[in-house]
């Protein structure tokens, strides 16, 4: 019995060593949703509330509208916040002190304070000043100069992690800087920062709820807008935690598999 299940509950740590069955994966699967949903069973059937979810069902629209919301500013601040970072990524690089400096003050401040006090300043403070009053395209300003301080420094540990030979090679046979970047640096620094990199686009998906301190009316605040309405918390956030859920998991399994796709032996 124990050499049947073997390669079925079992798979190698190094991908080297060969192709896992797909009935290995799907058992393994299999057997952590079930652990799952017994834990959860059990505590949810501890727990004496009166569940009414026709209420929350009335407002699912409100709620729709609001994932809709937290879609189109976590897309647009992934995107920005990626460009931000390889940017300040480079400038910690430069040979300009001044440019260095900058970087080196931009990722230590906004890592150093809090999400929300960023939000605060940030809308009511300078986008007031530059006469700034969209509120969600300040959110996804807001979001993707916090979130570009900690892909930097992703960025800037994966440039770094190259080695120093590589780089001399790459100048013995006649690259230039940007080629040196492009072909010997970036491939390999992708390889290694795509797991940080996909934690941290998850985070940014999650901090957006935070938006909602100034009137952004996306997930999080739709939700607690019916839960004020109806007084049915857990029929609010259960959903909650679910569009989040969907939001996050294609992003960890579409980065894991492009991870597999860049890997190589060195």
């Amino acid at each position: 019995m124990k050499l049947t299940l073997k390669p079925l509950l079992w798979e190698p740590a190094d991908p080297r060593h060969g192709p896992v069955a797909w009935s290995a994966r799907l058992t393994g699967a299999f057997l952590a949703l079930v652990l799952v949903a017994l834990v959860f069973c059990f505590a949810f059937h501890q727990l004496t509330y009166r569940w009414n979810w026709p209420s929350v069902f009335r407002y699912r629209w409100d709620l729709l509208s609001g994932w809709l919301v937290t879609i189109a500013i976590s897309a647009a601040s992934l995107g920005l916040s990626t460009l931000i970072g390889l940017g300040f990524a480079l400038a910690r690089r430069s040979r300009l002190l001044a440019l260095r400096y900058f970087g080196n003050l931009y990722v230590e401040v906004v890592r150093g304070t809090p999400l929300l006090v960023q939000i605060l300043i940030f809308f009511y403070v300078v986008a007031a000043a530059f006469r700034l009053e969209n509120r969600y395209l300040a959110g996804v300003l807001i979001l993707s100069f916090f979130s570009g301080a900690y892909i930097s420094e992703i960025i800037r540990a994966g440039i770094e992690s190259v080695g120093q030979s590589q780089l001399e090679s790459a100048r013995a046979i006649g690259l230039t800087r940007a080629q040196t970047y492009r072909y010997v640096i970036f491939p390999q620094a992708l390889r290694l920062t795509l797991p940080p990199l996909a934690g941290q686009f998850v985070s940014l998906i999650k901090d957006s709820s935070l938006l909602s301190i100034i009137a952004v009316n996306e997930f999080t605040q739709a939700a607690r807008d019916v839960n004020s309405v109806t007084y049915s918390t857990l029929e609010c956030y259960l959903p909650l935690a679910v569009g989040y859920l969907i939001l996050t998991l294609p992003i960890s399994l579409w980065t894991r598999a492009l991870e597999k796709k860049v890997r190589f032996d060195t």
